[in-house]
């Protein structure tokens, strides 16, 4: 039986070991459709996982990576044929299963998407999980009636995956869009992808009253904790706040008093449990009006499998910007 190469994780009390190693597909989960790797990425989760500094995987060992993209070896189930273009986001790899880091994938048939006419197996690895997350949030958003006319929406974690798609597809969406970050020395990088606004981090005075100000038409929140917090204090009536990550910490302390005389609304984004056309309509959103228009910006780095281990230490002190994609077999 052939070997390919795979970022294996391994977990245990003892601690995380994350290295390539050689694996026959019998090492993979079971599924439906065998995938030949071309490309994948790395989001903050992956490097949660890699690692150890998050409770990631389920079960161990795992393949590590969230997101990737490639053509369907072979396949039991109609939907895919061989040689078709396919891409599989979220939907619990290296979390419950196998995930995308390895020359071969093997994967359920409900997690796989044929990738959109008009996108590259590279250019849906660039947008991945982050970028489908961020057109998740602005969608809730819309179909709850955010408008640019609602006002400015403020995205945190800004220099992020998620939040620099979120600055550029909102801005194609005619939006005013603020950039909360600690990192002010990327003010050319925010603009260059759309902030109209920077709101420095650190120079933030939250205020401690169950209502202050109202500052924001809305909000895209990749921090929690005492931010989002913050945020249900500062949007404006009507406002809808969607929450994606927890990078500031997973508590949320606040009040009702937002939610019944402002009406805010708090829109949890989860990338993983959506259903089969659910993530057809995101991504055929993503490849038309929600395409984001400076990808190659956004793109920062592209390592191979062989890189894979050093990278991960800037999205953990968080000096990473933009997106890392990865070069399997391209």
């Amino acid at each position: 039986m052939s070997t390919f190469t795979a970022f294996r994780i391994h977990a245990d009390k003892s601690g995380t070991q994350a290295k390539l190693e050689k694996l026959t597909l019998d090492d993979l989960n079971p599924g439906e459709v065998v995938i030949r790797a071309a490309w994948s990425n790395i989001n903050y989760k992956d490097a949660l996982a890699a690692t150890g500094k998050g409770r990631i995987l389920r079960t161990s060992p795992l393949v590590g990576g969230v997101d990737v993209a490639g053509y369907v070896e072979s396949s039991t189930d109609t939907r895919f044929n061989s040689g078709d273009a396919v891409m599989v986001c979220g939907c619990g790899l290296s979390e419950l299963y196998d995930g995308g880091y390895s020359e071969i994938v093997r994967v359920k048939a409900d997690f796989v998407v044929a990738v959109p006419e008009g996108l590259s197996l590279r250019e849906a690895m660039a947008i991945g999980t982050a970028g489908f997350s961020a057109a998740m949030a602005i969608q809730r958003m819309q179909d709850n009636g955010q408008t640019p006319e609602n006002g400015t929406i403020l995205v945190t974690g800004a220099t992020g995956g998620v939040g620099s798609f979120a600055i550029d597809i909102l801005s194609s969406q005619g939006y005013d869009v603020a950039a909360l970050t600690g990192k002010p020395e990327h003010t050319d990088y925010l603009q260059s992808i759309g902030a109209t606004e920077i709101v420095n981090r650190h120079d933030l005075e939250m205020g401690t009253r169950p209502m202050e100000q109202a500052l924001w038409g809305g909000a895209i929140d990749n921090v929690g904790g005492d931010t989002l917090a913050w945020l249900t204090r500062t949007v404006k009536p009507w406002g809808n706040i969607a929450s994606i990550g927890l990078a500031g910490g997973y508590k949320l302390e606040t009040t009702v008093m937002p939610f019944i005389l402002r009406g805010i609304s708090l829109l949890g984004v989860n990338s993983v449990d959506c259903t089969p056309l659910m993530r057809e309509n995101i991504w055929r959103r993503i490849s038309s009006d929600l395409r984001p228009r400076h990808l190659e910006k956004i793109v920062t780095d592209e390592i191979t499998l062989d890189e894979l281990s050093t990278a991960f230490d800037g999205f953990m002190n968080g000096q990473h910007q933009g997106r890392t994609i990865v070069k399997i077999n391209p």
